[in-house]
């Protein structure tokens, strides 16, 4: 991928050098000799046959001499400042950039490339203070300019000041109409999650109302809602906010229902449980709502009524973890199998340990623990359970 990304760049290239070669070699036959137009098109044209060559290092030399034969060629010298950055040479960018942004001939437009290059090489740096500088300039000398506000978002999620990227997203929603109310929803969930982390249930509060203002639909809100509802002694309204939050996305169910059965154990609502799972197992394809409800069963019918209630179940949505506690079930109600299910149960949790129990449903990152933000392509609320996970 970095070579197919480092030729795309060198091919980039080739236009702009080809035209900032016609260029220089126009203004060359005006200002100089015919040797010295000659002299050029010789550079450029080597360049090339550099490049077709796979000699990349002598092309990226030949083009920046072109560059710095004519000062006026700012593409070129923003073409190679790219290049630079994508192949880890990142001071040799900067100091390029830096030069250009500090050209008093530029005009605003080109201003405003030449610091978002020079941002972006801050950015691949490490140095963020630098980007955040950069970019702040940037968005105060053109309102229109949403990609700055698009680095200082990124800016501010790496430092995890949550204010700031949700004041950032609104304004980038601002000027550019892009909805951003999913991604300020997930900031103000994380702000949320640092005040009652701290104490402040009431902080907390506002800023899931602020979720649910940004994003009606956020399940990661209603399950915040849930938790500052028990923290509370709430069961009831606990109920009510983890129920919603599972119809806004019944793939979250097997997050929710270790928390939301236990509310309803505590206030001995049976009936609405048993109603609200098989409601659940309805919408939803996966075990955890089926594993539920057979629980239940046990607990009020026994152990043989659970286990037919699952192997009915599991003949309409197979699945491995429903498997283990049809074999659970079995060995629990006793018979002359016993040694062979202990068998297949330990086969099967062998195959649940080594299995992923969630998946990012953008760039199908496996993880075993539930992330808000995909540790692979950073994007937010991406990451759901598997239909085969559920926790009993």
């Amino acid at each position: 991928m970095a070579f197919v990304t480092e030729w795309f760049w060198f091919f980039l290239l080739l236009p702009i050098a080809a035209l900032s070669g016609w260029v220089i070699g126009r203004r060359g036959g005006e200002r100089h000799s015919d040797s010295q137009v000659s002299k050029l098109s010789t550079t450029y044209f080597r360049g090339l046959n550099y490049l077709l060559s796979e000699q990349p290092d002598k092309a990226i030399e030949l083009f920046l001499h072109i560059a710095e034969l004519d000062k006026d060629t700012f593409e070129t010298q923003i073409a190679l400042g790219h290049l630079f950055r994508r192949r880890g040479e990142v001071d040799r960018a900067i100091r390029l950039h830096q030069g250009l942004v500090q050209r008093p001939d530029l005009s605003d437009q080109q201003k405003v490339q030449a610091l978002l290059a020079l941002g972006e090489d801050y950015m691949r740096s490490g140095l963020l203070d630098r980007a955040e500088t950069v970019f702040t300039e940037l968005a105060a000398l053109d309102q229109r300019a949403p990609q700055a506000l698009k680095h200082l978002i990124g800016i501010y999620q790496a430092e995890r000041d949550w204010p700031r990227a949700i004041e950032n997203a609104l304004r980038y929603e601002q000027v550019t109409g892009e909805p951003m109310g999913k991604l300020v929803g997930q900031f103000e969930c994380e702000l949320a999650e640092r005040l009652r982390a701290s104490g402040d249930r009431d902080g907390a509060r506002q800023a899931v109302a602020r979720a649910y203002a940004a994003d009606s639909g956020s399940v990661r809100a209603g399950m915040l809602e849930g938790r500052l509802e028990l923290d509370a002694g709430n069961d009831v309204a606990a109920i009510r906010a983890y129920e919603r939050a599972a119809r806004h996305d019944p793939d979250f169910l097997p997050e929710i229902l270790p928390s939301l059965r236990s509310a309803y154990d505590r206030v001995g609502d049976t009936p609405g449980a048993r109603a609200f799972l098989t409601e659940m197992s309805e919408h939803y394809r996966g075990v955890a709502p089926v594993l539920a409800l057979t629980r239940l069963v046990e607990m009020e019918e026994g152990v043989p009524a659970a286990r037919r209630f699952l192997a009915q179940q599991l003949k309409d949505r197979p699945s491995v973890r429903g498997e283990a506690a049809l074999i659970e079930l079995t060995l629990a109600e006793g018979g002359n199998e016993a040694a062979t299910l202990h068998e297949l149960r330990h086969i099967t949790d062998q195959l649940l340990v080594r299995n992923p129990a969630y998946r990012c449903n953008r760039c199908g990152f496996g993880a075993r623990s539930h992330h808000w933000q995909c540790p692979s392509c950073k994007e937010w609320g991406s990451i759901k359970p598997l239909l085969n996970y559920a926790v009993v």
